[in-house]
C-alpha cells in the first residue's frame, strides 16, 4: 500500500482530466479507466494513455464492464440508437443506467486494496445532461454506502471537486492548474476526429468560445 494515494476515475474527458490535475497537487495518483462498450471506447483509451504519459500515475487499472453494453438502454452503447446532437429531455438517451454507481463500486474495491483514501470523480450538476448519478445527493449517499460496506479502517471518500462548476469554470480552473486539454477527448462518437455536433462536443466548444479561446481538439465541424 502507498501513502497519500488517490484513485482518479479518468475517462479521458476534460472534467476527469481537471480532477486528475487537482488530485496531483496533493496525492500520488492511481488512474482507473473503464471500458464498457461505449462507441468512443477506442478514442477514449487512446487519450487516456496520453494522459497517463503526461501525469505518470503510480498505478493504472483498465477495467472491463462490458455487461453495460449487454444491458443496453443507452445510445452510447447501443448501435441501433443514434447519439443525439441535443439533449432537451430530462434524462437523455446518452444516460447509461447507474454507470457512475458501477464505476464508483469498482473504484472503491480497488481503493480498498491499494490503500487509497480518496476517489476523484469529475461529475457536476451545473452543466450536465440530467443524469441522476451526477448529483450531489448521489455522491453523499454513495459515501455512506462506502462507509457501511467497507472495512472500518479504510475510510475511503468520494470527492467531486467540480460538482458546482459549469464547463466554462472547469476550463478556467484547468488552465490555471495546467491541465493538458489537448490530450483530452469529449466526443461521444468514435470517429477519427471529434464530431463537433453531439451534445458533449457542443458543450465543450461553447465553453471555450465563451472564454475567447480556441479548443485545441480537432473537429470535423464546429456548428455553434
Amino acid at each position: 500500500m502507498e501513502k497519500n494515494l488517490a484513485v482518479v476515475l479518468l475517462s479521458s474527458g476534460m472534467d476527469s482530466a481537471v480532477c486528475a490535475t487537482l488530485a496531483s497537487q496533493t496525492y500520488q495518483l492511481a488512474f482507473l479507466h473503464i471500458q464498457y462498450g461505449q462507441k468512443a471506447e477506442k478514442k477514449e483509451l487512446e487519450y487516456f494513455l496520453k494522459l497517463c504519459d503526461f501525469f505518470k500515475p503510480l498505478k493504472i487499472f483498465i477495467a472491463k464492464a462490458y455487461f453495460l453494453k449487454e444491458i443496453g438502454g443507452s445510445s452510447l452503447t447501443n448501435n441501433t440508437l443514434e447519439i443525439p446532437n441535443s439533449e432537451n429531455s430530462e434524462i437523455p438517451s446518452t444516460y447509461v443506467p447507474f454507470r457512475n454507481g458501477i464505476f464508483l463500486s469498482i473504484a472503491t474495491s480497488w481503493a480498498e486494496v491499494i490503500g487509497a483514501k480518496k476517489i476523484f470523480i469529475g461529475v457536476n450538476e451545473v452543466d450536465f445532461s440530467g443524469y441522476p448519478d451526477c448529483r450531489e445527493i448521489f455522491i453523499k449517499t454513495f459515501n455512506e454506502v462506502i462507509r457501511i460496506g467497507t472495512k472500518p479502517e479504510t475510510q475511503i471518500e468520494v470527492v467531486a471537486p467540480l460538482l458546482k462548476l459549469n464547463k466554462k469554470e472547469i476550463i478556467e480552473l484547468g488552465i490555471k492548474l495546467g491541465t493538458p486539454f489537448h490530450l483530452t477527448w469529449s466526443c461521444y462518437k468514435g470517429e477519427e476526429v471529434a464530431c463537433g455536433e453531439c451534445s458533449s462536443c457542443q458543450l465543450r466548444l461553447k465553453a471555450f468560445k465563451a472564454l475567447g479561446l480556441q479548443d485545441p481538439l480537432p473537429y470535423a465541424t464546429k456548428n455553434l
